[in-house]
């Protein structure tokens, strides 16, 4: 997950993972002909960043730990290994180490997903104060997405390969595991229609898109779901929420039953409504941007798709008119997060 304690949608830095490289990079949205301003070494193919704006740090999970960036030197003050640290070292989305990362509202500890060869994943706690690694717990496989609840007392995995959502309770960590398979589980790890990223409202509910046909929205209180239909037609990896109530999810193509294209889908949450823009490249994560100097709500879509078409550069896409301009990233950029400049 990317996740910050600043205003969501605000800032015109955007960090972002070089996944398939081992660096972040600090990208100035508003200097689309020179936007790499600086990157640090983070540790071998980078997976998400968490950022906590009050103490000015970045957590950012890769293949051979947790690295601990401050955000004013831009400097990385630490690598971590991880109580269940890969032998090897690979890159994709099916490679060992560090996946989804949270940290906590008050900047104290930091939940970070831990994808293991053959066996279950486990999601392990990071104490800010001590620098260590505390606890490990059990969840499902795979998870591409960790998220956290609005008052930071639940955490959430998002399990690609077990059709799965394991919740973790703060500070008690009770792990509880929900099936979340609105198609059936029929052909198990070759299946597509699985979770693979998820976004959080402010009331607690989770947006969970499949396929681009079905959207599940999952209540944490009731731990159950609804799914609604939706229209891209497309196998859809990421996804955001924007401050004016619409879901943006985007698609990477014509994959295990989805037959459509690339896309991005924009989804009114009250109406269910949907406009869907064709795209010609597949991308992987996408997040609301809302200090263009046109003054324009726009969507940031990163490049570096861990499923196909993997490329180098983010999509700026104006969510009104849908006009859409490109920025050269290195290394397939993969998740990131805004902060103020």
């Amino acid at each position: 997950m990317v996740t910050s304690t600043t205003r969501p949608g605000h800032g015109t830095v955007f960090v972002v993972t070089e996944s398939h490289g081992d660096k972040i990079a600090f990208v100035d949205l508003t200097s689309p002909d020179a936007p790499v301003q600086s990157e640090t070494v983070v540790g071998a193919a980078p997976w998400a960043v968490a950022v906590h704006d009050a103490s000015r740090r970045a957590y950012v999970s890769t293949a051979v730990g947790l690295a601990v960036v401050d955000l004013d030197s831009r400097e990385r003050l630490a690598l971590v290994p991880f109580q269940a640290q890969p032998s090897v070292i690979e890159y994709g989305e099916e490679r060992p180490g560090g996946t989804g990362v949270v940290v906590t509202p008050d900047g104290s500890a930091v939940y970070v997903a831990i994808t293991r060869t053959g066996l279950n994943s486990t999601v392990e706690r990071f104490d800010t104060a001590t620098g260590a690694f505390t606890d490990s717990f059990e969840v499902g496989l795979r998870p591409f997405d960790v998220q956290i609840s609005p008052s930071g007392h639940e955490v959430y995995t998002i399990d690609h390969d077990s059709f799965t959502l394991n919740t973790i309770t703060v500070p008690e960590h009770v792990v509880t595991s929900t099936e979340i398979a609105p198609f059936g589980t029929e052909g198990g790890l070759m299946s597509h229609y699985k979770p693979h990223y998820a976004a959080v409202a402010e009331d607690g509910t989770l947006y969970l898109p499949y396929q681009g046909q079905g959207l599940v929205v999952y209540s944490p209180e009731t731990r159950t779901y609804e799914t609604q239909p939706m229209t891209g037609d497309s196998h859809q990896h990421g996804v955001g929420l924007t401050t004016d109530g619409r879901l943006m999810v985007v698609g990477v193509g014509p994959i295990g039953g989805a037959t459509k294209g690339p896309s991005l889908t924009i989804r009114d949450i009250a109406s269910g409504e949907e406009t869907l823009l064709p795209l010609e490249k597949g991308h992987e994560n996408v997040i609301e941007w809302l200090d263009a100097p046109d003054g324009r709500r726009k969507a940031i879509l990163t490049g570096g798709s861990t499923s196909r078409g993997p490329w180098n550069g983010l999509a700026i896409v104006d969510l009104d008119s849908l006009e859409l301009d490109e920025i050269a990233v290195p290394d397939m950029p993969q998740m990131g997060v805004l902060i103020a400049s």
